[in-house]
C-alpha cells in the first residue's frame, strides 16, 4: 500500500484555496436551536449539559472569573465537536495542527496573565519567586519561572495536537492492517476490526477528555490570574 500515512493531516484545499476557515466554522452550526417555549428532548439534554460544565468549571472563580463563563463553555464545545467530526472518514481534523492549536491557546493565556498583572500585580509577582527562596538561587528561580510561564500556551497547544495526532495515526495503522488481512485470514481480521471498534470507542472519550482537559487548564490559568 502506497497511501501517505499522514495524508489526512493536509489542510484540505478547494480549488486552489484552503478549506480550513470554512471546516472551523462548520462546527457551530450543528448546535441545534430552539425557537419555540418548550424544548425537545435534544435541546434539554444540550442544556443540561452546558449548564453542568459550566457550574463544574466556574465553582473555583470568583465574580470577575465567571465573567468568562461564556469563553470556556464556547471554547469546550467548538473542540469537542472538531475533534469528533474528525472522526468521520475522509475528514479533516483542524485539532491536529499545531498552528491553530497555538492561536487558540496563545491568546486565552495572554489574556488570563494580562487580567492578573492589572488585577492584582503583586500575587502576579510573587509567583516568580517563592517565599524564603535562598539569596543565591533569586536569578536561577526567576528564570525557571519566567520559563514555566512562557511555555504555558506551548503545553496547551502541543498536548491536544499530540493525542489526537496519535489516535488518528493509530486508528490508520489499525484499519489498513484490518484491510490488508481481510484477503489472507479471515480469524485474524475479525480480531483487528474488534480492536478498530474499541480503540475507536477509545477515541471518541479521548477526543471529549481533550476538550475538557483544554478549557480546564485555562479555567486554572484564570483562577490563578483572578
Amino acid at each position: 500500500m502506497n497511501e501517505n500515512l499522514f495524508a489526512s493531516f493536509i489542510a484540505p484545499t478547494i480549488l486552489g484555496l484552503p478549506a480550513a476557515v470554512l471546516i472551523i466554522l462548520f462546527p457551530p452550526l450543528l448546535i441545534p436551536t430552539s425557537k419555540y417555549l418548550i424544548n425537545n428532548r435534544l435541546i434539554t439534554t444540550q442544556q443540561w449539559l452546558i449548564k453542568l460544565t459550566s457550574k463544574q468549571m466556574m465553582a473555583m472563580h470568583n465574580t470577575k472569573g465567571r465573567a468568562w463563563s461564556l469563553m470556556l463553555v464556547s471554547l469546550i464545545i467548538f473542540i469537542a465537536t472538531t475533534n469528533l467530526l474528525g472522526l468521520l472518514p475522509h475528514s479533516f481534523t483542524p485539532t491536529t495542527q499545531l498552528s491553530m492549536n497555538l492561536a487558540m491557546a496563545i491568546p486565552l493565556w495572554a489574556g488570563t496573565v494580562i487580567m492578573g498583572f492589572r488585577s492584582k500585580i503583586k500575587n502576579a509577582l510573587a509567583h516568580f519567586l517563592p517565599q524564603g527562596t535562598p539569596t543565591p538561587l533569586i536569578p536561577m528561580l526567576v528564570i525557571i519561572e519566567t520559563i514555566s510561564l512562557l511555555i504555558q500556551p506551548m503545553a496547551l497547544a502541543v498536548r491536544l495536537t499530540a493525542n489526537i495526532t496519535a489516535g488518528h495515526l493509530l486508528m490508520h495503522l489499525i484499519g489498513s492492517a484490518t484491510l490488508a488481512m481481510s484477503t489472507i485470514n479471515l480469524p485474524s481480521t475479525l480480531i483487528i476490526f474488534t480492536i478498530l471498534i474499541l480503540l475507536t470507542i477509545l477515541e471518541i472519550a479521548v477526543a471529549l477528555i481533550q476538550a475538557y482537559v483544554f478549557t480546564l487548564l485555562v479555567s486554572l490559568y484564570l483562577h490563578d490570574n483572578t
